[in-house]
């Protein structure tokens, strides 16, 4: 496996979404589209590979049949392991559900084995004064929140941020959030498709039904001690046509936002799949174009490769963080204390 996947997208139609991701060049099935899951292999939705050797063929089955080749030697432990991310863009054309997430040890005893969700947005584009909820605020005890939901006084707990393109929000286990209405995101996540809602506007779906909260579970999970969420700025790395900003980096995944122009070069080193979003622009890897609002799967064994065009786009991939993380920015000149800025 050595060129570049790029896969159908797997569009979600849930009540909140709209149009905005044709914004991004995409041919949008009629009616609202609140998901584009791009790279995708998860019972809720694998992505099918729309080039070359492997067209037609589901990430979920190459994985099983590909192992270490397309995972990397790093992550590939046997043949019970899953592809462990999960990249989409997101429409919010109307506000989402306030929301919780479990984390790995919670999710795999009440969610039947599944995974817990840490992620990320990166703010792709925004309506003015846009806002999403990020944490709740300090203070907030169990007690009050637990209070605040009998009462209908929710929003009265939540941190709301006004957001504008190209911020990023780190969204770990445990922190309540909700994408605001006017925001267009991509989010980059471990493979869960699991969310506990805690407050859902008291809307119906198509069906008139209101859709299911999670109370319970949500309280189980939320980390009343993570206090107010927002921003991360990121750290910047500057080289010739280059400029990479690590903006997000844990034990599940690693985001970098990547602005440039003429070609460089990255390595997988067989050890880790990287996997790229376009943003704006067209990039082409190793003779494979990639326009924008599209994505592709680096396998491990494509070993070098090398990246050409004027764009910005998301890179995305599981990290070794001493080596992917620390050691590059420590040679940039950045402190230990100010690469744990961007750690979670």
């Amino acid at each position: 496996m050595h060129y570049p996947l790029k896969f159908e997208p797997l569009y979600k139609d849930y009540i909140w979404g709209g149009r905005k991701l044709e914004s991004l060049g995409k041919t949008l099935p009629k009616n609202i589209v609140a998901e584009s899951w791009e790279i995708a292999s998860h019972p809720d939705g694998t992505g099918i590979v729309s080039n070359g050797e492997y067209k037609g063929q589901p990430l979920n089955k190459l994985v099983i049949k590909h192992g270490s080749e397309l995972l990397g030697s790093a992550i590939y432990k046997d043949k019970n392991t899953k592809f462990p991310l999960l990249i989409k863009l997101i429409d919010a054309n109307r506000d989402l559900s306030v929301q919780v997430h479990p984390n790995d040890d919670y999710a795999f005893i009440h969610e039947n084995g599944e995974l817990g969700k840490n992620e990320m947005w990166y703010v792709v584009d925004t309506d003015p004064s846009a806002k999403l909820v990020s944490g709740i605020k300090d203070g907030i005890t169990k007690q009050d929140f637990q209070t605040a939901v009998k009462n209908g006084t929710i929003a009265d707990c939540l941190n709301f941020i006004e957001v504008f393109p190209g911020d990023c929000i780190n969204v770990p286990a445990g922190l309540v959030h909700a994408i605001g209405a006017g925001c267009l995101i991509c989010e980059i996540q471990q493979n869960s498709n699991t969310t506990y809602r805690v407050y859902d506007y008291n809307r119906t779906d198509a069906a008139g039904n209101t859709r299911p909260l999670h109370i319970k579970k949500a309280l189980d999970v939320i980390d009343f001690d993570a206090g107010e969420g927002g921003r991360t700025l990121g750290l910047t790395v500057t080289k010739n046509c280059l400029e990479k900003t690590f903006l997000v980096a844990n034990k599940y995944f690693a985001v970098e936002k990547i602005a440039m122009t003429g070609t460089i070069t990255e390595d997988t080193y067989s050890e880790r799949f990287h996997c790229y979003t376009v943003l704006n622009g067209t990039i082409t890897i190793n003779n494979e174009v990639v326009e924008t609002g599209h994505s592709c799967l680096i396998p491990a064994s494509a070993g070098a490769y090398t990246i050409s065009g004027t764009a910005t786009i998301i890179k995305s991939y599981v990290p070794d963080l001493e080596k992917n993380i620390h050691k590059p920015l420590l040679e940039a000149g950045y402190s230990r204390a100010d690469i744990d800025s961007i750690i979670s």
